[in-house]
Parts: structure tokens; sequence; C-alpha cells
């Protein structure tokens, strides 16, 4: 029988440019304090004993580029320390990018009873003991229930407002209590991801994460708190607030 820590794999979907922060280079390759962004990821999924393989779902245009090529030679110290391969499997939603990676993984023949973190890429100041804390949370609760799993998230803390339909003004304050901001890794069973994210992309199903996929086929996913550390760069302020914490983590 496999060990249960050594049965979790992750998944980079990478198959975006980042339009919004413009530039010639994908977003997750662009310099960031000091390396590719998505350097940052990967490092911190390497340093993860429990993590077993990486996979990266890059779009077939860029992986025909030699953009990420590229970034596998230059980074080929850090990537040959841990198994990892880059796919082109990305798709025109972040959802097909990862439904179409978790088909090659089946098709590898990795064990649907494995345990996938998705990851976004444009998280670089995810760590790997945040990692962990998502594996050993999920891992301790486990019910054996399908579509047990669980996600990195934050409780809000500013107060929320609800808008008029027309977004001029205030329609009444949401109360924040038992709301939380979702992050990334995102981890369930390969099985029941690659069953919750078909449904949704077959029932053209608006769902922003794996989490919400899951919900809608009955799935009630742990929340484990994760760390203001962890946002999403999308935005030139987020990079720029990024670039201080990462210098900061480096120096």
């Amino acid at each position: 029988m496999r060990d249960i820590l050594s049965s979790c794999h992750a998944i980079l979907p990478t198959a975006g440019t980042g339009s919004r922060l413009g530039g010639a280079v994908p977003k997750q390759l662009r310099i960031l304090a000091g390396k590719p962004m998505l350097a940052y990821a990967l490092e911190a999924l390497i340093a993860t004993p429990e993590i077993e393989s990486i996979w990266v779902g890059v779009s077939p245009s860029m992986h025909a580029s030699g953009d990420f090529s590229g970034f596998q030679e230059s980074s080929s110290a850090l990537l040959n320390t841990k198994p990892n391969y880059f796919l082109p499997t990305g798709g025109p939603t972040r959802q097909e990018t990862v439904l179409n990676t978790l088909r090659a993984m089946l098709e590898a023949d990795l064990p649907e009873e494995d345990w996938i973190l998705v990851h976004d890429a444009a998280r670089p100041g995810i760590t790997s003991g945040a990692i962990q804390d998502l594996i050993h949370g999920v891992l301790g609760a486990d019910s054996g229930d399908r579509f047990h799993g669980g996600i990195l998230a934050m409780p809000v803390a500013d107060t929320l407002k609800q808008s008029a339909p027309s977004g001029e003004w205030i329609e009444r304050t949401v109360s924040r209590d038992a709301i939380w901001q979702a992050q990334t890794p995102q981890m369930f069973r390969l099985a029941d991801l690659y069953a919750a994210l078909e449904s949704a992309v077959s029932d053209r199903a608006e769902v922003t994460d794996e989490a919400s996929a899951v919900e809608r086929l009955g799935g009630k996913p742990l929340l484990i708190k994760g760390s203001t550390r962890n946002f999403k760069v999308t935005q030139q302020a987020d990079w720029d607030l990024m670039e201080l914490v990462l210098r900061q983590q480096n120096a």
C-alpha cells in the first residue's frame, strides 16, 4: 500500500499571458525580485516533501514558442530535484487547463485516489509550510467521503459593501462573519476533481476555482487558514507589493 504522504501531486495552470500586466513576456516568466515568477511556486512545491510530482499546464502556443523550454533549461538545477512535467494542456479557461492536465495524469496511470494540489503560479508568496498545513489539515480530517478536500483561505478583514445594481452607491453593508477569501493551493483526490471539473465544463457552469466545481456536486471543502502574503499578482500594484515581500524574504 502506498504511503499517503507520498501520493500528493501539484498542478500549476500557467496557460494565461497576464495581459493586465502587459509586456511581451508571459507574466509567469517575468523576472520578479531576481527570478521568474513561476520559480517561486516551483521552489515551494519542490521543497515540500509530501509533493511527489509537479505538472505544469502550458498553452500549446507558448509550449511551442520555446519560452518554457528556456525556463526549464535555465532552472535545471532546481527542476532536477523532483519529477516535473511541462505539458501543452492549456485551454481557453483555467478550468479546462486543469481538466486537461488531470486527464494527462490519468493517462500516465496516476492512481485515481492520489491527491492533487492546484496552485496559481500568480501566487508566488506561497511557502512550503503553508502547503504542508493544507496537506496535513485535509489528510487529518479525511472521513473517506467523496469530494473530501480543502483549500487555503483567509477570513475577510475589511468591511464589505453590496452595491446597487448600477454599481454607483451602497445598497447595504454585508456581514463579514463566516466570509473567507479563497487562496490556493486547493486539494482534492484526482478522480473527484476530474469529475467535478468535467461536469462544470460540460455544463458551462461559472466556476472560478476548483472548490466551486466540487461544491456543485455536493462537496464541502475544508477551510485551512493561509497567509496574507499568499495574494494573487494581477495588477501592477500587486506586482510592486510582491516584489517588496520577496526582496525582504531574500534579504
